[in-house]
């Protein structure tokens, strides 16, 4: 149909529309760039103690602190090099899924603490025969509620899950357990857990290691 001319005779212009296509990408270019990621937070890995902390991941490593924060303890512990023993015997003993989740306090034994203190024909033998005192073992690790290393001083005593009461007394950064083992890497965090590396293994079993043991973890 034709367009009514002006009063000057010529056809009046249309409207042009917004070129749609144009505009919805240079948006979405304008949100992306306001919207980036916020940055890790400085400050998100706890704090460790103790002289064994400088050998362990840190940084972007694998298994640093900041990134063990954000994991469920089972995950947690699988991260952590130097306590494959521990991880594996709390897995073996089904002990690691009945774990409280409203908080706990792992007194983590190293390998090389298991190496001095089981035989590799007795540790086996745990393993795979005594469900029962294996169970018991891994308690005797395991406190209720996240407490930190300075925290388990201040109160001087901390009872562990099987039942036993344990001095908690400073040493140095620190801290010496049952007047048996030392904190040698404490402070690790995980989700509603602390992890603290131990230099020796707590509870009743007797030590059946010897100069002639050569296992390695």
């Amino acid at each position: 149909m034709p367009q009514p001319a002006n009063p000057n005779g010529t056809p009046p212009r249309r409207r042009r529309r917004p070129a749609l296509g144009l505009l919805v990408p240079t948006l979405l270019l304008l949100a992306a760039c306001t919207s980036s990621p916020a940055a890790p937070r400085a400050d998100a890995a706890p704090p460790l103690t103790g002289p064994l902390c400088a050998a362990l991941p840190a940084d972007t490593e694998p298994g640093n602190p900041a990134f063990l924060a954000g994991q469920p303890v089972n995950e947690a512990l699988r991260w952590m090099p130097t306590l494959t023993t521990f991880e594996a015997a709390l897995r073996t003993s089904g002990l690691l899924a009945e774990l409280p989740t409203d908080g706990l306090t792992i007194l983590a034994p190293s390998d090389d603490a298991f190496a001095a203190k089981f035989s590799e024909d007795n540790w086996d033998d745990l393993m795979v025969r005594h469900a029962d005192k294996l169970r018991t073992l891994l308690k005797a690790h395991l406190i209720a509620g996240t407490h930190q290393i300075d925290d388990l001083v201040d109160a001087g005593t901390a009872t562990t899950l099987d039942g036993t009461a344990i001095a908690v007394t400073r040493t140095g950064p620190t801290a010496r357990l049952a007047d048996r083992a030392d904190a040698v890497c404490a402070g690790y965090q995980a989700t509603n857990t602390r992890i603290h590396i131990i230099n020796a293994v707590l509870g009743p079993l007797p030590t059946t290691a010897s100069d002639s043991d050569h296992r390695a973890h």
